[in-house]
């Protein structure tokens, strides 16, 4: 594998391990900004707003002129947004919401290298089986919900909850890798080398 610089625009460590796992090399920090869905957009056209955004913020504050990647996910239900749980009582409210329907996970990926700015989407289906209060409570207290989206994490202890996926795992978790390593390649970086 090669090694690769660019710099992450995240804290994740879920998309810190992806990244690490395609050996890739990079350097990692925190971005913040104001992840409001605003009156009348698009709920498929948020994440990819949102990686956008924290592009352009980290770019202008501390890039050094490597390329930068940046992620961001929503679980969407009946067009609504389900983004980090702001408390127990809204953890479980959305795990109750969730249990036992189909919800979908929208991942987009945002790429700047120099000028050019490339983007990819990954669209994908989960079906979470029906969840219990007292569950959901266990669940919540176990600290895994607190900073997912959709107050689960499909790599974690939440995986147990999973009954079926229908798109990218990898997606779901925070960082889809065909469409990391397709932006990747658009842009000349290579991540295997032959």
């Amino acid at each position: 594998m090669a090694s690769v610089q660019l710099h992450l625009a995240s804290s994740s460590p879920r998309r810190r391990d992806i990244l690490q796992s395609l050996g890739v090399d990079f350097t990692q920090s925190s971005v913040y900004i104001d992840e409001s869905r605003r009156p009348g957009e698009i709920i498929t056209d948020v994440p990819m707003r949102l990686a956008l955004e924290k592009v352009l913020a980290l770019e202008t504050r501390e890039s050094g002129g490597v390329p930068v990647l940046a992620a961001d996910t929503v679980v969407v239900l009946k067009n609504r947004v389900y983004g980090k749980p702001k408390s127990k009582d809204d953890a479980l409210s959305m795990l109750s919401q969730l249990s036992g329907r189909s919800h979908a996970v929208i991942t987009a990926v945002v790429l700047q290298v120099g000028d050019q700015v490339l983007s990819a989407k990954s669209h994908t289906e989960v079906r979470l089986r029906n969840i219990n209060l007292q569950e959901a409570d266990a669940y919540w207290l176990s600290g895994e919900p607190a900073d997912k989206a959709g107050a689960y994490a499909i790599q974690g202890l939440g995986g147990m909850f999973v009954e079926a996926v229908r798109g990218s795992y990898s997606g779901v978790v925070g960082l889809p890798v065909f469409e990391t390593a397709a932006l990747l390649a658009e842009a000349g970086i290579q991540i295997l080398r032959y």
